[in-house]
């Protein structure tokens, strides 16, 4: 009967049962493409990672990843935690970690991993495609609906809701504060009416911290469309969240730099650093990056 040796970790914190759980499946060569999407139920994380040979040599693995529901294209506490798990596996980059390329539904992703004894192991990705703006969102009146807050706890004008991708597309949504972030609740027969079939059918809410210098943000995560309603650390849309801010930003050349906090009501803490690149006005990059610390590994067996 062969078994699969898995690993899980929590991605996005230095410390356990916070962040965002993640299963990976060192080499998942042998798993039947029909058992795949069932094991992502099983664990029932955010998401379940199977990582496989690459097509090209130089990169570490090809990784699909699966949410409950489907198979996604591209994430990020996914992309975080499998490259930190296939490192100190010694499957990537050395013992201590190093830079290795994981080959996703979205292409090659970039991956810096750091791994020090006594110490939580910290990741860093680059996207492999730049911010896409998406068609115009819902009015302030629907949104606030959807997410059971008044009209005005929605912002609006320059520094309102925009829909984005890098690689898998998210309804960024500023609120009045982080009071109302915290009230938000999804209506799902709202969301169902109005957001389902969307180009950006995900909802990444968040607030300034008002106790930062501007560069920290408390944010929230509702992903119905997937199968989860809500998530502790989204990487993913947190990439898509350095574009927003990036465009926004006055700042014509060089990095910038911010925090976000997610996970908070959920009682799973996630801290996530993310950062863009710009050159002449134009974002050239962005990366998004955290810790990971493992918490159990085990095998499955495929009858």
């Amino acid at each position: 009967m062969p078994a699969y040796r898995y690993v899980t970790l929590d991605v996005f914190t230095d410390r356990h049962f916070g962040g965002n759980q993640l299963a990976v499946f060192l080499d998942a060569s042998g798993i039947p493409e029909s058992y795949l999407q069932p094991i992502a139920r099983e664990f029932n994380f955010s998401e379940t990672t199977f990582c496989y040979p690459p097509a090209d040599r130089a990169h570490a693995a090809r990784v699909r990843i699966f949410t409950p529901g489907s198979e996604v294209p591209f994430a990020g506490h996914p992309t975080v935690g499998t490259a930190v798990a296939l490192c100190a596996a010694g499957r990537a980059g050395g013992g201590d970690g190093g830079r290795l390329v994981l080959e996703e539904g979205v292409g090659p992703v970039p991956v810096i991993v750091r791994l020090e004894p006594g110490a939580p192991a910290f990741a860093q990705f680059g996207v492999a495609k730049l911010p896409e703006i998406g068609p115009a969102s819902p009015t302030r009146a629907t949104l606030a609906e959807i997410l059971s807050l008044e009209p005005d706890e929605v912002l609006s004008g320059t520094t309102g809701p925009q829909a984005i991708s890098c690689g898998l597309p998210f309804l960024v949504v500023p609120v009045r504060n982080v009071k109302a972030l915290g009230r938000a609740r999804v209506r799902l027969e709202k969301w169902d009416a109005t957001l389902r079939t969307s180009w950006a059918p995900d909802l990444f809410l968040f607030a300034k911290d008002s106790d930062s210098d501007g560069t920290r943000f408390r944010a929230r995560c509702f992903v119905p469309g997937y199968g989860v309603s809500e998530d502790p650390a989204t990487g993913s849309a947190c990439a898509c969240f350095a574009g927003y801010l990036a465009a926004r930003s006055s700042v014509r050349e060089g990095t910038l730099r911010w925090t976000v906090d997610q996970g908070i009501e959920m009682g799973r803490p996630s801290r996530i650093d993310i950062e863009a690149d710009k050159h002449d006005g134009l974002i050239t990059a962005i990366r998004v990056g955290g810790c990971a610390v493992f918490v159990t590994e085990g095998t499955l067996e495929v009858l």
